[in-house]
């Protein structure tokens, strides 16, 4: 999956909101879990307070006594986790499990009922304790009690930490399932725009011309605007080939005029006559290569078209056997019949029949035309056994130069053929071939 792909980034975030979201459920458990502990202790205390209470009774030197202990054995363990003890002003009754300590409670406020408070332990641990006051005595002579019970927070701590042993794997699991679940609702959520895309390629294969309205509300509206994009743009294009179709009448006809008049013209002036008949030509190999141009702007649409190339070839190899010094080469054509050119037929007409038309003119025997397709990328080249081309002349192609002044024509169809090339997305280079001339090599892209 790529790095920006939106369901990518949704699931992430999705999945740091849901981490947030059990962290802090798990901070919040585990403070409600506190609380309960607390209340709950504190209840059992009370009830050992009012156990001990209803025990309790005075000596004659009003020292208090406890008829009988309470039965839990932690109360008789040394530092067993669990303490009482009977205040009778100075005098101070305890359970065995203080030894020879007390409780400290600091201060606390008189009260009517029961008050849970924290206290230190004798080994200086941490207490929840309970206090309930008492008082005993004949009516108008009671003595007032105090029966404080406590137990050390440190058995609560290990149930803290056993309910922690259970949730962090328990809110672990609920994550992945709560992650998988926001995943499947995201990739659910996104197949609209999966079924775009599926349509968008449709149309730059050209199997489709309009994307089609079954899709969402929230959706629709871009699916509108597209359609109403690729009208508009068939549109342009129309006109842009009928514009490019008039100017090529406008303009191939006056200069048609001029070398008529040039010809005309030779017997009585044959220098201005041959200035005249050049200017024209290079007139009309700027005309043909603005025409190509045009009609390569006119055809850059959305739609992405490919043709095989195998047909075309053996077609235009058919033609330059009827051409002027055609006849006479041995034309081999080695191209696959599943190699695809990444434009459309006439494009690719064009291209390829200047480069074999170039040939044709300047090759002694042989040409040959050749397909290959890797893994990634497509060539195909054509080679001669002509002169070749120095560097120099390389390089003007690409600054719209003539080259081949002695033969006829515009001089123009090799940087046509470039321009048709880079407009489909294709590279042309030129080099040495192995039959000793040029070297024409088209590559492109696979898909």
């Amino acid at each position: 999956m790529r790095r920006n792909a939106l369901r990518l980034r949704l699931g992430l975030a999705a999945a740091g909101l849901i981490a947030l979201a059990l962290l802090l459920a798990g901070i919040g458990l585990t403070f409600i879990l506190d609380r309960v502990l607390d209340a709950r202790t504190a209840d059992e205390l009370d009830r050992t307070a009012k156990l001990i209470a209803g025990r309790v009774g005075l000596a004659a030197d009003g020292h208090p006594t406890l008829s009988r202990e309470p039965p839990d054995p932690r109360f008789a363990t040394p530092y067993g986790g669990l303490y009482w003890q009977v205040e009778a002003g100075a005098q101070v009754l305890r359970s065995r499990s203080l030894w020879d300590r007390g409780l400290d409670l600091g201060r606390i406020e008189a009260r009517a009922s029961a008050a849970t408070v924290d206290a230190t332990g004798p080994d200086g641990g941490r207490l929840i304790a309970v206090v309930r006051p008492l008082e005993i005595g004949p009516p108008g002579a009671e003595t007032g009690l105090r029966v404080v019970v406590a137990e050390d927070r440190r058995s609560l701590a290990a149930s803290r930490t056993t309910f922690l042993r259970l949730l962090v794997p328990a809110l672990a699991a609920l994550f992945v399932v709560l992650t998988l679940a926001m995943w499947l609702f995201v990739h659910r959520a996104l197949a609209p725009f999966r079924v775009l895309q599926t349509d968008l390629l449709a149309i730059h294969t050209g199997a489709r011309t309009r994307l089609p309205e079954h899709f969402p509300d929230e959706v629709r509206p871009l699916v509108a605007d597209l359609n109403k994009l690729l009208d508009a743009q068939e549109r342009a294009l129309v006109r842009a080939r009928d514009a490019a179709a008039d100017m090529a009448h406008g303009l191939k006809t006056p200069l048609a005029v001029l070398d008529a008049l040039a010809r005309r013209t030779g017997p009585a002036e044959p220098g201005l006559s041959a200035e005249i008949a050049e200017q024209a030509r290079a007139m009309g190999g700027q005309v043909e290569r603005a025409l190509a141009r045009a009609r390569i702007a006119a055809s850059g649409d959305l739609r992405r078209r490919t043709c095989r190339v195998a047909p075309v070839t053996e077609r235009l190899v058919a033609t330059m056997r009827r051409l002027p010094e055609g006849g006479s080469l041995d034309w081999a054509v080695a191209v696959p019949e599943a190699l695809a050119y990444p434009g459309e037929e006439g494009e690719l007409m064009e291209l390829l029949g200047n480069l074999l038309d170039n040939a044709r003119k300047w090759a002694h025997r042989r040409v040959r035309i050749t397909g290959e397709a890797g893994p990634g990328w497509r060539r195909l080249a054509v080679a001669d056994d002509g002169p070749g081309m120095s560097a120099a002349a390389i390089a003007g192609i690409g600054r719209g130069q003539r080259w081949d002044e002695s033969r006829p024509g515009t001089g123009f169809g090799i940087a046509i053929a470039r321009d048709v090339a880079e407009a489909a997305g294709a590279q042309l280079d030129f080099g040495r071939s192995e039959l000793g001339g040029l070297r024409a090599e088209l590559r492109w892209p696979e898909g």
